[in-house]
Formats: structure tokens, C-alpha cells, sequence
């Protein structure tokens, strides 16, 4: 396996790397010169206003919205599969993305009235509230229609996450059929999935979201090892497990809820990266979610590039380009699983 520490240097080095293309990829063919230039704090005289405007205002915030809301998506479907015990445990695939998405649309459509007046307290008040709620109620929901005596059922886990997103698409149908015009428009970019929507303050909530999510889960890290052995293992090191298994899933319900308020439903990152990096430097959790936080960020921002890119001068919602992506990782992990759910 490789280093954790190489790992995490190399991962934040690609990042970087990829940080400065975003800037220059786009429908609008600008320059890496000039994109890097429109960043300096001085006089933007010798390029267009435009280009300045396009750089600092779209890309920018576009590039590290993905960035943040990647790397939250990964370290939560980290500890979603540590606490359910499996691989295939995903915030979109069990249904917690498509309960957070009900919540937040449920926001739009009764709050819509208010958000000419107030934006700020939809964006960063309303709409995150109602999404992590629909997130928490879901996780639990699925928590306990899955888990038993005997321990975590694969297979009940799954078929309560089609069964609940089934139920929040129907949903977001009816509110999609009652909605205005202005909402029915919020709510088609909130299913699609869209990294469009990025400003300031988006931007500080999603990464003021990360920290303290880091921060929980790393202080956790050594609680999650000992649960990955057997919750009654767990609980004979003098761990409470069950006061830690609810804080989590309330945390990761919450960072999947704010994720969803801000860019809409992204689904397969929470699955693909922790998987990937579980492969790579083992299932310690102490280096497994800085890994996965980089990896995250890297495959959503690989994804919004490819999305801007890729049927320009149209912007393709990113939740597309990470279906198609994670479609083909999880039936190749589904067949990996046979026999064992």
C-alpha cells in the first residue's frame, strides 16, 4: 500500500495543479496569462473587464465551491460506510442526498416568497436548515430499518434507500407541479445537481462546513477504527457506541445537507473516493480521511471541468458527469459484493 503522507502530498499537489486549469476551462476560451493575471491584487488595465469578471466572479467561485463540496461528500460517505460497514454505503445511494434534496426543495417552494427580499437567509439559512433535516430524518430511517441485532443488512440498507428516494422523488414531483415559475427553476437546478449557483457566501458556508467536519471526524477517528472491528468489540474498549454512531450520522447528514442546499444533488463521490483511497492506504481513519477530503475535491473538480467542457458553450449540470462516472464504479463494486449481501 502507499504511504499516507505521500498519498495525501501528491493528492494536494494534483489539486493544485488542477485549481489553476479550472480557472482558464470554460465555454469562454481565456488564456492561462491572463486568467492568473485577473487574480493579482493590481490594476487590470491590459485585459479585458470581461475576462477579469468572468475569472474572479464564475470560475473562482466556481473551482472552490467544487472543491469544498467534493471534499465533503468524501469524507462523508468515509465515515457512512465505517459506521454501516460496507462499501456501498453512499450518502446518494441509500437515499440521504434525495431526502436532503425533498428538504430543500420543500424550502423553495414555501419560502420562495421571501428570497427576492431575503437571499441570504434562503442560501445560507432556509434552504441548508430544511436540507439537513430531510438528510438526518432519512439516515436514521435507513439506520434503523438496516441495522440489527446481527449487525448491518447490505441488502435492507439498499432497498430502504430506493424506497425513500422513490418516495422524495415523488416529492419533488408534486412541488414541481405547484411551484411558480422562479421556483420551478430553482428545483430543476437542485435535482440536476449544478455548481453554477457559487458566490462568496456559498463559498464560506461549504468550507466553514468542512472544517468543523473534519475536525469532528478526525477527533472520532480512533472510535471509528475500533467500531470497523465489531460494535461489541467497540463497546469492550469502553466506547459508547451508539452516543457515537448517532453523532456521526447527524454530522454527516448535516455536511450531505448543506451540500445539496449548495450545488444540488451530487451523487457517487461519497462511494467512489473513500473506496478508492481505502484501497490504496488501508482503512485507517486517521489518514483515510485526508486522503479521501483531497480525492474528493480532486474527482469534483475533474468533474465541473469536464462539465463545462464537455458540450460547450452549454453547461452540463455536474451531477450528470459524476452519474456517469459512478455508474460503472458501482456495478463493478455491486459485482465485487456477490455473495456477500
Amino acid at each position: 500500500m502507499l504511504s499516507a503522507r505521500a498519498l495525501c502530498i501528491a493528492s494536494a499537489f494534483l489539486l493544485y495543479l488542477a485549481t489553476v486549469v479550472s480557472i482558464t476551462v470554460g465555454p469562454m476560451n481565456i488564456s492561462l496569462a491572463d486568467s492568473l493575471y485577473s487574480l493579482l491584487p493590481t490594476d487590470h488595465a491590459d485585459i479585458p473587464a470581461h475576462v477579469t469578471m468572468i475569472i474572479q466572479q464564475v470560475r473562482i467561485p466556481r473551482t472552490l465551491l467544487a472543491i469544498a463540496v467534493g471534499a465533503i461528500l468524501a469524507i462523508c460517505g468515509a465515515v457512512l460506510q465505517g459506521l454501516f460497514r460496507n462499501p456501498l454505503a453512499d450518502p446518494g445511494i441509500i437515499g440521504v442526498s434525495s431526502g436532503a434534496s425533498l428538504g430543500a426543495a420543500i424550502a423553495i417552494v414555501a419560502f420562495g416568497g421571501i428570497a427576492a427580499n431575503y437571499p441570504m437567509l434562503m442560501l445560507l439559512g432556509t434552504v441548508p436548515l430544511f436540507a439537513c433535516l430531510g438528510g438526518i430524518i432519512v439516515t436514521f430511517i435507513v439506520y434503523r430499518l438496516g441495522t440489527s441485532q446481527t449487525g448491518t443488512s447490505v441488502t435492507m440498507m439498499l432497498l430502504a434507500g430506493i424506497a425513500i428516494s422513490a418516495a422524495a422523488n415523488a416529492g419533488l414531483g408534486l412541488l414541481n407541479y405547484f411551484a411558480d415559475d422562479q421556483a420551478l427553476r430553482d428545483l430543476s437546478l437542485w435535482t440536476m445537481g449544478s455548481l453554477a449557483g457559487a458566490n462568496k457566501q456559498s463559498i464560506y458556508l461549504s468550507f466553514a462546513t468542512l472544517i468543523v467536519l473534519f475536525y469532528c471526524y478526525r477527533r472520532d477517528a480512533d472510535k471509528l477504527n475500533a467500531m470497523l472491528l465489531g460494535e461489541s468489540e467497540a463497546r469492550h474498549m469502553g466506547i459508547d457506541v451508539q452516543s457515537v454512531k448517532r453523532r456521526l450520522i447527524v454530522l454527516a447528514a448535516a455536511g450531505v445537507g448543506v451540500t445539496v442546499a449548495l450545488a444540488g444533488i451530487i451523487s457517487f463521490v461519497g462511494l467512489i473516493v473513500p473506496h478508492l483511497a481505502r484501497m490504496m492506504i488501508g482503512p485507517n481513519y486517521k489518514s483515510l480521511l485526508p486522503v479521501s477530503m483531497l480525492l474528493g475535491a480532486l474527482l469534483l473538480l475533474f468533474a465541473d471541468m469536464l462539465a463545462r467542457t464537455a458540450v460547450a458553450p452549454l453547461d452540463m449540470p455536474v451531477g450528470i458527469v459524476t452519474a456517469l462516472i459512478g455508474t460503472p464504479f458501482f456495478l463493478w463494486l455491486l459485482i465485487k459484493q456477490k455473495g456477500r449481501i
